[in-house]
């Protein structure tokens, strides 16, 4: 059996408080998500995000898929 490599990549937009996530499954680009607008407080804390915290935070229901 064979297991998928996925891979995320965040992208911060500092005007608008949001963030682009783009999963990547096996190297080839999957789907894009964005996450709703952010109070300052909460969006310099998802910063500091780690690539395992970015893939909790999609289990949530505060972003929407672009693609």
């Amino acid at each position: 059996m064979r297991t998928s490599n996925e891979t995320i990549k965040v992208t911060a937009n500092q005007s608008k408080r949001t963030f682009t996530i783009r999963k990547y499954i096996d190297g080839k680009f999957f789907t894009k998500y964005r996450t709703m607008q952010m109070d300052q407080q909460e969006f310099d804390n998802h910063e500091m995000n780690t690539e395992n915290d970015w893939k909790q935070f999609l289990k949530s229901d505060v972003y929407y898929t672009i693609k």
